[in-house]
């Protein structure tokens, strides 16, 4: 019985999930009728609680660093030709405007019916990279987003856009971030209720700017030991830190994420939205599958998230870490198994492989066989 209802709700689940991407679907083919409108940028709400003085100044700074939506450049990378960032403004008209809105805030259209909301750009921020917490992204872990989206959101996968197109939009993508950030960071400046922006502070921000995304690729997190052959024990001893190490507070102890303040709606992300922890079960990771991937979303945290770094915490055990990833991906599993393991059973992580008709099927329980010499009381 307890079987059933945990497929019933998940069943629920995936049909409002689906009904969900439908309407953002609809919004995106209306969107599409018609002759496209002239693209237009309008300022963020706090820019027009500004002087007027104030306002004209900020509209003036972001069209000489950042250009306009006829004629952008991306702050701080002056190589990128005013022709492909407008082919990936036609890219992200077509692809990407209806939940991402024109400015990248991520209110289009479809975004009112949608959780998780879509990425509101103009931060700076963004939760699944190959970066530590705080760091900007490198600009390949938005190309990997894009091609192939984010598991259990709205974010469909564009792996089938040529590569032309892709690295256009994410070129254009750069662009909204970084001229969005720049806005933020004015509006931020001008908060001290004089009539003009000093211009030191606007060079201090420009150079802010440029720095941050400038070093990400020089700031790729890499495990601090190597992935492990899996086992079983892995599993047990990834489990236990689980319990014992934070993770279940919010996870909760069966990783399924049903704590009171999920429940309540209590966590918020950076962008003032209603957050939860992840159902771990639900087999959606939605920073990626790949061993190394949940490797740094606990080591490095989810940028803007309550979701923590234990970089500190474990930086002394990185065997933890990686028994933290085999359970996870364990975990993430069981209901596409339809019951939990018995011991000595392990679907262990996907890795890739030149002939990918010899990776075993996605969930496939395998037989691990204990050394003998073990104690199986240990």
């Amino acid at each position: 019985m307890a079987g059933h209802v945990c497929c019933e709700r998940w069943g629920r689940r995936r049909v409002g999930f689906a009904l969900r991407v439908a309407v953002a679907g609809l919004a995106a083919f209306c969107m599409g009728c018609g002759r496209s409108p002239e693209v237009r940028y309008t300022p963020r709400a706090e820019v027009q609680t500004l002087k007027p003085e104030l306002q004209q100044q900020i509209a003036h700074l972001l069209e000489q660093h950042c250009g306009s939506a006829q004629s952008p450049k991306v702050l701080g990378n002056e190589t990128i030709s005013v022709r492909h960032l407008l082919h990936g403004r036609d890219v992200y008209q077509k692809r990407c405007v209806q939940c991402h809105g024109v400015t990248g805030d991520g209110a289009g259209p479809a975004a009112a019916v949608l959780y998780p909301k879509p990425r509101d750009y103009r931060r700076g921020l963004f939760k699944f990279t190959s970066t530590p917490y705080g760091a900007k992204p490198r600009r390949d872990d938005l190309v990997r987003t894009v091609r192939r989206g984010i598991s259990g959101t709205s974010m469909p996968s564009f792996q089938l856009l040529e590569d032309r197109d892709l690295n256009a939009v994410v070129d254009y993508v750069m662009f909204l971030t970084h001229r969005g950030e720049f806005e933020f960071l004015l509006v931020n400046s001008a908060g001290g209720g004089g009539d003009t922006l000093d211009p030191d502070d606007v060079a201090e921000i420009l150079s802010d700017i440029r720095e941050a995304w400038a070093k990400a690729d020089a700031e790729v997190v890499h495990p601090l030991t190597p992935e492990p052959q899996w086992t079983h024990d892995h599993v047990v001893a990834g489990r236990q830190a689980f319990l014992t190490r934070g993770c279940s507070k919010c996870h909760g102890e069966d990783g399924r994420g049903q704590t009171p303040d999920n429940l309540r709606g209590d966590l918020k992300d950076a962008w003032g939205h209603v957050t939860r922890a992840a159902d771990l079960t639900s087999g959606m990771l939605h920073g990626g599958r790949e061993p190394v991937d949940v490797y740094r979303r606990i080591f490095s945290g989810i940028n803007g998230t309550p979701m923590p770094a234990f970089k500190s915490s474990l930086a002394q055990e990185p065997e933890t870490v990686w028994n933290l990833v085999a359970y996870v991906l364990h975990v993430s599993n069981e209901r596409r198994r339809g019951r939990i393991p018995e011991a000595g059973e392990f679907a262990p992580p996907a890795r890739p492989s030149a002939d990918r008709r010899a990776r075993p099927e996605p969930g496939a329980l395998v037989r691990v066989t204990r050394p003998a010499q073990r104690n199986p009381a240990e």
